[in-house]
C-alpha cells in the first residue's frame, strides 16, 4: 500500500502545484488513498521531496533535482521489492512489476538516468524503457537485474 501512496504522490506532484500536506492529504483522498497528514509527513521526507519557489509566495513540493547518476538505497529498495520481470525488444525493455508500483520504480530509474535511456513511460504494472540504440539494451538490463538480485 504504501509504494501505490506514494506513487500517487508522485503523480499528483507533476500534474499539480501542491503547496500544502493538506492539500495532498485531500488530493490522495480524491484519488481514492485514506492517508492522515502524519502519514504524508513520513512519505515526503522517505520521497525527500523539496519544497521549490514558484514565484509570488508559492512553493510547491517537488522531486529533488538529479545530482548524480547513482540509485539511492531508498530507490534500490522500491526496485528490489517492484520489479517482477525483465524483458527486451530491439532498442525497448519492458519492467513488469506489482500492481501499482510502475510510476515508484520508473521514478527510481529516471533518478540515474543514463545517457543510453531515451526515456520511460509507466502504466500501472509495467514501465517501457526506451533506449537510444539496440546494442546498449543488454548492458542495461543487465544492470537492472543486478539491481534487484
Amino acid at each position: 500500500m504504501s509504494y501505490n501512496r506514494k506513487s500517487k504522490i508522485l503523480e499528483l506532484i507533476q500534474e499539480n502545484e501542491v503547496e500544502t500536506q493538506q492539500q495532498l492529504v485531500e488530493l490522495l483522498s480524491n484519488a481514492g488513498y485514506k492517508a492522515t497528514q502524519a502519514t504524508i509527513s513520513r512519505d515526503i521526507r522517505d520521497m525527500k521531496l523539496i519544497k521549490t519557489n514558484k514565484g509570488m509566495g508559492k512553493s510547491c513540493y517537488a522531486l529533488p533535482p538529479k545530482n548524480d547518476n547513482r540509485l539511492s538505497d531508498r530507490f534500490v529498495k522500491i526496485l528490489r521489492e517492484t520489479i517482477k520481470d525483465v524483458r527486451s525488444a530491439e532498442n525497448l525493455i519492458v519492467v513488469q512489476t506489482l500492481n501499482g508500483c510502475a510510476n515508484a520504480a520508473a521514478e527510481a530509474m529516471d533518478s540515474a538516468t543514463s545517457d543510453e535511456i531515451v526515456g520511460t513511460i509507466a502504466g500501472d504494472n509495467t514501465i517501457l524503457i526506451i533506449v537510444d540504440t539496440k546494442e546498449h539494451v543488454p548492458d542495461i538490463v543487465k544492470k537492472i537485474k543486478e539491481i534487484i538480485s
